[in-house]
């Protein structure tokens, strides 16, 4: 991550994508049956929300933003050689993640559980990036630009 940015945050853990939102057990409201939804990475974004709460801005950043995000995750076991070169990385292990969690889906965690501390609403994001990549240290690191 470049030094661009205006803010620079870092969540150190495996990274959490967006759940689908869920329909409830039908219930009956005058008269008629409905399905309520729920979100079922509340309890992630909530996390989030404390882990960066701390270095948020005193209010939300106002106009158009750019937002990087860059999506570290553990190497599997199979990257690493096995016997005496069981620590050491095979010259063929990928630098890329290409599995799942998609990464608009990963991407949108982060944005939903942002808005209304870095800015007002993720519809201000005009521009950036997600890149997803492998790494000793799985973690999640964003970067914040105002844009004039």
């Amino acid at each position: 991550m470049n030094d661009n940015y205006d803010y620079k945050l870092a969540i150190l853990g495996p990274p959490k994508a967006q759940k689908r939102h869920r329909d409830r057990e039908a219930i009956e409201v005058n008269g008629r049956y409905v399905a309520p939804k729920y979100d079922p990475s509340a309890k992630d974004k909530k996390n989030l929300r404390q882990v960066i709460q701390s270095q948020a801005p005193p209010k939300p950043l106002e106009g158009p933003l750019l937002v990087d995000v860059f999506i570290y995750f553990q190497r599997p076991q199979n990257h690493y050689g096995t016997g005496r070169n069981a620590g050491t990385l095979k010259a063929n292990a990928p630098k890329w993640h290409a599995k799942k969690p998609d990464r608009d889906n990963l991407d949108k965690l982060v944005l939903d559980a942002l808005s209304g501390i870095f800015w007002r609403d993720d519809k201000q994001i005009c521009d950036g990036r997600i890149v997803k990549q492998y790494s000793e240290r799985p973690r999640t690191e964003i970067g914040i630009k105002v844009l004039e």
